[in-house]
């Protein structure tokens, strides 16, 4: 068996996706949300530093500089996807081509979501556009789970402030940490309560956490120990500080529901 660590409604993997997927029962998986590499690097001009703030990071990390395939996704994916099933992967403007490429041919639906940074990165040479948008692949079937909602709040859009303050993880500290609030966008309408996420690419488990918060139960694979065990930590710190808390304010209660759901549900 492969090494892992069981928390309730969350099973973490530490191993290669690749090959680890090959594992997964077909038609097991009712939403994959996932941030793969972006192969951004190879256009960097190099991390900046400064006496006045912090180093802006252009190099984003050495596994962003292996190239990646998105058609190395695609049989896997849809095997362990139900027919019921989404798929969301965040990617940037060099890979969309290639996403459609080898994924719109297997699904009948290939659309885009623009997840746009209120508070991007400064262009300090102003020699350019702030990189402030992303985007983010959608894929599904005919008869695929939609919670559809308003008019104006299924936009293929949507705007926060990147991962900051409490919330993002200081040490180790991921370059592409996405916030709660866009993950929870998503899972809200491409899942139901008691649904499986799975995130092949964890890094510090914020697809994880957006999941639990949410009262739906996880999946992630992690092939980097450090990242692997600061997800671990993560968990392991929510789970006890709900477990230890009894007088709440508002802004925890999404944390209270993942302790009050957790010993009910095993994998």
């Amino acid at each position: 068996m492969y090494e892992r660590e069981k928390l309730n409604r969350a099973l973490l993997i530490n191993g290669d996706s690749f090959r680890r997927m090959k594992e997964m029962p077909e038609a097991s998986v009712d939403l994959i949300l996932c941030d793969p590499p972006y192969n951004l690097s190879e256009y960097s001009t190099g991390n900046m530093k400064f006496e006045w703030r912090a180093e802006i990071n252009n190099d984003v990390a050495k596994w962003d500089l292996l190239p990646f395939h998105p058609s190395r996704l695609v049989d896997d994916f849809k095997r362990i996807l139900k027919p019921t099933g989404n798929i969301f992967i965040f990617t940037s403007y060099n890979l969309i081509g290639k996403y459609h490429e080898v994924f719109d041919p297997v699904f009948d639906t290939f659309q885009f979501m623009v997840w746009h940074k209120k508070n991007p990165v400064p262009n300090i040479r102003k020699s350019s556009f702030l990189n402030s948008c992303e985007l983010i692949v959608c894929l599904w079937n005919k008869g695929h789970t939609w919670n559809f909602s308003a008019q104006n709040e299924m936009h293929n859009f949507i705007e926060t402030p990147i991962c900051m303050g409490k919330e993002r993880i200081k040490e180790p500290k991921h370059p592409a940490q996405k916030p709660l609030a866009v993950l929870e966008h998503i899972i809200r309408i491409a899942s139901n309560e008691g649904d499986i996420v799975f995130d092949p690419f964890m890094g510090v488990g914020s697809t994880g956490h957006a999941a639990l918060n949410l009262s739906r139960k996880f999946i992630g694979m992690e092939i980097d120990p450090v990242y692997y065990q600061a997800t671990v930590k993560r968990f392991e710190q929510l789970s006890q500080a709900c477990h230890n808390t009894s007088d709440v304010e508002d802004g925890t209660k999404n944390t209270i529901s993942y302790a009050q759901n957790i010993d009910s549900i095993s994998f």
